[in-house]
């Protein structure tokens, strides 16, 4: 049964006072990555010809588990193994084929490689992807030309997006970042009960907040987008920035792609957005009324990243990576955090030059 929500707002139009149930069982599955061994990772890549010289270099992620792994007499490749049941085949198809639509313009992005014609593969149960190995370093983002330079790609990459619309992938918006995770996180016990009043009270006002800074937006358009562009997801090298790890890709407002390459105080924020619409705005016009949802982004953002580690609690190497997880210590930081961009989205937009 869904717990009811206390919202600051007894209105009967309140954004909360409607959220359907989410199953105490919508936990999904977790395959036993653990079974994923050096050897099966090497019978996997054989089983589809690509012959590796025995070197395998495990790298981070923590959504799926990825592999660089040696070529005789070639360069390496990284492969990609998807956690089970986060993405349909549906849904994989589709961002590679939007990686594909991109690199066919030439924008550099690092494509899935296709094996008789297939790209999404499959072994002993497991889903995997092949792809070229990207060199690179992270970009300086404190300077001017190279925000343009990134804001000119990602300008491309949003024009490519808008020209259609995904059918399989999901929509950045407030009830799958915002509305669910809440309910999950309360109906699932993840909050200390010592906690749980006021967790469950300033996220409520949290998501009214973020309701009425999309009210000021009014109606935006949305696109394919990449999802999740911080600057750990740019590669710089001699020949410029790649843009690398579609998957989070799905629809959304294009400042999306846009906020979290800035940082910094509000001036410098202002700044390195200016920085990057002087490249963007070459390639695709860019509405300021999205302004008014940045902070609001913001904030779906943190609610989703608590849904995401709880939603994987059960896999061995986020608890291991996540140790400081579900303590009294991080509910406090939560909460904190929630009433600083409550404070936030109450400001004024970010201003351009």
């Amino acid at each position: 049964m869904t717990k009811p929500i206390n919202s600051p707002n007894n209105s009967p139009n309140n954004v909360l006072s409607d959220v359907p149930s989410v199953q105490t069982n919508a936990m999904p599955d977790q395959q036993n990555f653990a079974a994923l061994s050096a050897e099966m990772v090497l019978d996997a890549l054989a089983s589809v010809g690509v012959e590796e010289d025995g070197r395998l270099l495990v790298l981070n992620s923590y959504e799926n588990r990825v592999y660089q792994v040696g070529r005789n007499e070639a360069e390496p490749v990284v492969v990609k193994f998807y956690r089970p049941h986060r993405w349909s085949d549906a849904a994989i198809l589709e961002e590679h084929a939007f990686v594909n639509e991109l690199m066919e313009q030439e924008i550099p992005v690092v494509a899935t490689l296709a094996f008789d014609g297939e790209t999404l593969l499959h072994y002993q149960g497991f889903r995997f992807a092949v792809f070229p190995r990207q060199g690179g370093r992270a970009p300086d983002i404190e300077r001017s030309d190279t925000l343009e330079w990134m804001g000119r790609l990602m300008g491309r990459i949003h024009a490519i997006g808008a020209l259609k619309s995904y059918t399989a992938r999901p929509t950045l918006d407030m009830q799958s970042f915002g509305i669910t995770p809440r309910t999950w996180l309360l109906e699932n016990n993840f909050i200390p009960q010592e906690l749980e009043r006021a967790w469950e009270s300033v996220s409520a006002q949290a998501l009214e907040a973020v309701q009425a800074c999309y009210a000021r937006a009014g109606d935006i358009a949305t696109v394919r987008l990449h999802g999740d562009c911080h600057s750990g997801n740019v590669l710089w090298t001699d020949a410029g920035p790649h843009f690398v790890d579609f998957d989070d890709s799905r629809t959304g407002p294009a400042i999306q792609d846009l906020w979290m390459l800035l940082s910094g105080e509000r001036g410098d924020r202002t700044r390195q957005l200016s920085d990057l619409l002087a490249g963007y705005e070459d390639f695709f016009e860019f509405d300021p009324r999205q302004l008014h949802i940045i902070e609001a982004l913001r904030t779906l953002r943190l609610l989703h990243y608590s849904y995401w580690i709880a939603m994987r609690w059960d896999d061995p190497a986020f608890q291991l990576a996540f140790p400081w997880f579900n303590t009294m210590h991080y509910w406090q930081d939560r909460i904190l955090e929630l009433r600083e961009q409550i404070a936030a989205m109450d400001e004024a937009p970010l201003r351009l030059f």
